[in-house]
């Protein structure tokens, strides 16, 4: 099953999202701010990332464009309860394929992911 990098500064957050995930057979890997998150990749390419944009440190708008400008094709859906269409239009232009409003519902994230990681009834759990 696919990889799951969830990027939250909320250790709750994280715990939820990755107990659902992992319910649905899902990999999970966790990361509490954006520069942990991209040493991660330095380890293992994940299939998506769920990402929080307000974070300390390097948050979810400095992840987007670090992916962005190092060519990274991995597939980012981003969890927010910003819900201003400005911030979730920033989002696309930096190269989010999905947004989700946060706290995310599991069928709503789950079938996010389905689409995004291209899964059909065939090929899906």
């Amino acid at each position: 099953m696919p990889l799951i990098l969830i990027v939250d500064d909320a250790q709750f957050t994280r715990r939820v999202i990755c107990k659902s995930l992992q319910k649905q057979g899902y990999l999970t890997k966790e990361a509490s701010n954006g520069r942990e998150a991209i040493g991660l990749l330095d380890e293992e390419v994940p299939d998506c990332i769920l990402l929080d944009l307000l974070m300390p440190e390097f948050d979810g708008w400095d992840v987007l464009t670090f992916l962005k400008e190092n060519n990274y094709t991995i597939p980012v859906i981003v969890i927010t309860a910003d819900i201003q269409e400005t911030s979730r239009q920033h989002c696309f232009d930096l190269g989010a394929k999905a947004v989700i409003n946060k706290p995310p519902k599991p069928d709503e994230l789950n079938n996010t992911l389905k689409k995004i990681l291209g899964f059909t009834e065939e090929n899906a759990r």
